[in-house]
């Protein structure tokens, strides 16, 4: 299975944002969700699943960076847009919040999170 990146509809009107991160047909597969509100300069994952497909919902403004196939390659999410990554297993991923604001991010893990027997190995693709 490749990395995917797929562009969200996002809903937005003088309340704030809405989006859905996932369709009906993928639910069923997910095993552990998590929300993360990352403050400025954060930087998120720099890790790879063994194991586990994750999918990322994120909310810019927010540089995605992963390495596939030996290749690294940078995507700029834009304030109040939303992207979906679809990672398989293997692939290092890192998210930054690189705006003034503070961002979003939506995971979903084929794995059950297991704190004691961790599904991720260490992989820096951005330092802080």
């Amino acid at each position: 299975m490749p990395f995917e990146i797929d562009t969200l509809r996002v809903h937005t009107d003088a309340r704030g944002v809405v989006f859905e991160p996932l369709e009906m047909e993928m639910i069923a597969a997910q095993r552990n969700t998590h929300t993360v509100i990352s403050k400025p300069g954060v930087i998120r994952g720099n890790h790879c699943h063994l194991k586990g497909t994750e999918i990322i919902a994120v909310m810019g403004p927010a540089l995605v960076r992963f390495r596939e196939n030996d290749e690294v390659q940078d995507i700029e999410v834009p304030v109040q847009e939303v992207y979906r990554f679809t990672i398989p297993p293997g692939v290092p991923h890192a998210i930054k919040n690189i705006g003034g604001q503070p961002n979003v991010l939506v995971a979903f893990n084929t794995c059950v999170h297991e704190p004691e027997n961790p599904d991720t190995v260490q992989e820096i693709l951005i330092e802080s």
